[in-house]
């Protein structure tokens, strides 16, 4: 190819640029105030002056809109770092492993994997929402856990609360004019009476021992008339035996497994009666059988605890109710004119062992397995007292004559005092080397608490002042229970070695 042929391209020349100065060479030119210019568009907002380092933004903190656009834009740089598979048969299995819709009408592969990242990014979201919920949700529960509730009770239950007003208050007045009455006694009297009790308790000593049955004691009870001890067996049998001679009355029948505890009447062998109700006794099957003095068999039955174990029954001081202790972490009263139940009391975490009344009628005492006792007014329903401070389970209560004293003895080896009116514990009395089956105050005046444990004693003690007075130390075997009689001339106690003993002062020997 010559040079002739070659093809002539033609270069376009380079364009020479114009540079037109800059907007304050401009207005210096035409003889414009740049500042002043630069200062309106400033103020009017169309110009946004920055050091090129922050940026300011007018009215303090961002705007609610601000902060969720810079959310969606931190949410969508999340994302785009998001790893998610290409697959996408593994798209669809991972959203359905979040609980994601696999799939949309007219959605296509790479829309699904666009939503799976989308999901992905916002999960932090969507689980601290969870958790908040969640956490408030607790929050509630704990709350609404925590506040005593009350529902609307039955007619029966408003007249036996009428019935137990009408009883309390005058016995409580009674009660306070004779403390006052008391008050009056000079210090000397006082002690001079306070000393021969004294001698008369430290004089205690074993007066009879009698084989109760062939299986352990588990209870033992004096009549109100003192004449009489009843005793119950781990056989089922329930006997009653005369005092002080000990002899056998009746056996009755009609436990079919380990008997509890039995109980007097207030009025047993007083007004009541003998054909009337004047025990009540119960088992570890949850039956609660009621007696009267003549007949061997029991005249009624109250069912409503099986298949739960009934550990105690108590008469209410008006004679009219009966409380039952039960392992279905709850106490009952029940109302034997009307024969039926008025209160299911819950308020134990753990099952409810020992149950007492208060001389005035007023009030109740529980002690649980849980190791915390709760003192109770029957007449409003509401828990007045938490008595908390034993290391393990209350297996006793017992309230003074006082009235505002409590003795409660636990599987921790201690008996402690408590005083509701300041609603706590007087002292702690280091009472045994085993565990405290049964506490009992003094049955007139309170100056004593006798105590009986599995390290086979019983002990009496000064109240309020705790001090040693008297050890009974005759039995093999564990003492189950123990009782003063109403005429300070007895204790009794029963022992698992199936006896049961009577003490009585030296000076009645």
């Amino acid at each position: 190819m010559s040079d002739s042929d070659d093809e002539v391209v033609s270069v376009p020349k380079r364009q020479k640029l114009v540079h037109h100065g800059t907007l304050e060479e401009h207005m210096k030119k035409h003889g414009r105030n740049t500042d002043l210019l630069i200062q309106t568009g400033i103020d009017a907002g169309n110009i946004n002056i920055s050091d090129g380092k922050t940026m300011e933004i007018s009215g303090g903190e961002p705007s609610d809109s601000t902060k969720a656009v810079l959310a969606e834009f931190d949410r969508r740089r999340r994302a785009r770092h998001i790893a998610v598979p290409t697959d996408d048969a593994e798209v669809k299995a991972k959203l359905r492993s979040v609980g994601e819709p696999i799939c949309y009408f007219g959605e296509g592969p790479a829309d699904r994997r666009e939503r799976l990242r989308d999901y992905l990014s916002r999960l932090g979201e969507i689980q601290a929402k969870e958790d908040e919920v969640k956490k408030r949700e607790e929050s509630m529960k704990k709350e609404q856990e925590n506040v005593t509730w009350y529902h609307e009770g039955t007619l029966a239950l408003k007249e036996a609360r009428i019935v137990l007003a009408q009883y309390s208050l005058p016995r409580a007045a009674r009660r306070l004019k004779s403390e006052k009455t008391d008050s009056l006694v000079t210090h000397t009297q006082k002690q001079a009476k306070l000393q021969e009790l004294t001698k008369t308790m430290q004089s205690f000593t074993n007066e009879a021992s009698q084989i109760g049955d062939s299986r352990p004691m588990s209870y033992c009870e004096f009549s109100p008339n003192c004449e009489m001890l009843a005793t119950a067996s781990w056989s089922g049998l329930c006997k009653l035996w005369s005092v002080p001679d000990c002899e056998l009355i009746r056996t009755l029948k009609g436990h079919l497994c380990q008997a509890s505890c039995i109980t007097f009447h207030p009025q047993a062998s007083l007004t009541q009666s003998p054909q009337s109700i004047n025990m009540a006794s119960c088992d570890q099957s949850g039956m609660v059988k009621l007696w009267n003095l003549e007949s061997e068999e029991p005249i009624a039955d109250i069912e409503g605890h099986s298949p739960f174990r009934v550990s105690r029954v108590a008469f209410h001081p008006s004679g009219r109710f009966l409380g039952t202790a039960c392992f279905d972490k709850s106490w009952r009263f029940w109302d034997l004119e009307a024969q039926e139940e008025i209160i299911h009391q819950e308020g134990h975490s753990k099952e409810v062992y020992c149950l007492t009344f208060q001389n005035d009628g007023a009030l109740a005492c529980s002690g649980g397995l849980d190791g915390f006792g709760r003192v109770w007014d029957l007449r409003t329903g509401r828990c007045i007292m938490f008595m908390e401070g034993h290391l393990k389970s209350v297996l006793s209560v017992d309230f003074s004559p006082s009235g505002y004293h409590v003795a409660s003895g636990s599987e921790d080896n201690t008996a402690k005092v408590w005083d509701i009116r300041q609603r706590r514990c007087l002292y702690t009395i280091p009472a045994h080397t085993n565990l405290v089956s049964r506490v009992r105050f003094q049955p007139t005046v309170g100056d004593y608490l006798l105590t009986a444990s599995y390290d086979n004693t019983c002990k009496i003690w000064s109240h309020p002042t705790g001090a040693p007075v008297r050890t009974l130390a005759a039995h093999e075997g564990k003492i189950m229970s123990a009782d003063i009689s109403s005429n300070l001339k007895y204790i009794a106690t029963a022992s698992f070695d199936r006896t049961f003993k009577l003490w009585a002062p030296e000076n009645m020997l």
